[in-house]
């Protein structure tokens, strides 16, 4: 199939700009206040909400990049933490696969495009069972590599995804451990597009909801990390586009569909 073959561009490769500055990254968020990229944030992050009680849940985002979070979640309380020393952190030097929290210390966790950058998903699959709490819940937005993110990857060469790994075998390297902004796009598909064989290997976890989403609000979003060209919209423009990405996501998600919204439950 067309685009379909492993491809993986070399770091010197990178078209977008500023890939990996956060402090710039995040300035733009506040200062600039982008118009399509909070609209961006916002829906990948406002889904959450049905599943944290903004009154008793506490919770964490690991990895979570610039730090937008609490702009969009409603909770008792939020932690930031990632594998950086970036200012906005709560705990820094955070790696997902062996966080430093107790065990079922959260009521959630929160997982933003994180999962493809890392080296191993059955890992941080096992420390969020054990820092949630009983009937916890693992949040999760991914990318999910439809015909047309395939596509803007080539196009970018930012990062890159393969379909040929085997993604519930913990002595597999998924991604480059070296390089923390390397990822593979193919990785939210292997994991989550079969549920039963997603229930088989992670038996500890149970799939709640699996929802497809965004496209040209994706592609018109100047990037979140990493920076390209954009075409600014008024108010309108956002929710004519964020319309047409709903109607063409529901039609072809596999062609259009650029994102994926996973929410899993812990069980016993």
């Amino acid at each position: 199939m067309f685009l379909s073959k492993p491809y993986f561009p070399a770091p010197t490769e990178n078209r977008m700009g500023d890939d990996g500055d956060l402090l710039t990254a995040r300035r733009i968020f506040y200062d600039e206040k982008p118009r399509n990229l909070w609209a961006l944030m916002r829906n990948r992050f406002s889904w959450m909400n049905r599943y944290v009680d903004p009154e008793k849940h506490a919770g964490v985002e690991v990895g979570c990049g610039i730090g937008v979070v609490k702009e969009f979640v409603r909770a008792k309380s939020i932690l930031l933490t990632d594998y950086a020393e970036s200012p906005w952190l709560d705990v820094k030097m955070v790696d997902a696969m062996k966080t430093p929290f107790r065990d079922e210390e959260f009521d959630f966790v929160v997982c933003m495009n994180m999962i493809h950058h890392l080296p191993n998903a059955m890992q941080l699959f096992r420390e969020m069972r054990r820092i949630l709490k009983p009937g916890g819940v693992l949040l999760v937005q991914e990318a999910n590599a439809s015909f047309l993110l395939r596509l803007a990857l080539r196009l970018m060469r930012k990062e890159g995804y393969s379909f040929e790994v085997n993604v519930f075998d913990e002595n597999i390297i998924l991604s480059d451990p070296a390089n923390p902004w390397s990822g593979n796009n193919a990785i939210g598909e292997l994991l989550f597009n079969d549920h039963t064989k997603f229930h088989t290997h992670v038996p500890f976890f149970r799939i709640e909801q699996d929802e497809y989403s965004e496209c040209f609000l994706f592609l018109n979003s100047g990037g979140v990390t990493a920076k390209t060209i954009s075409v600014p919209l008024p108010a309108w423009g956002v929710r004519l586009v964020e319309l047409l990405d709903k109607v063409c996501v529901r039609l072809a998600p596999n062609f259009f569909a650029m994102q994926r919204s996973i929410a899993l439950r812990k069980i016993s």
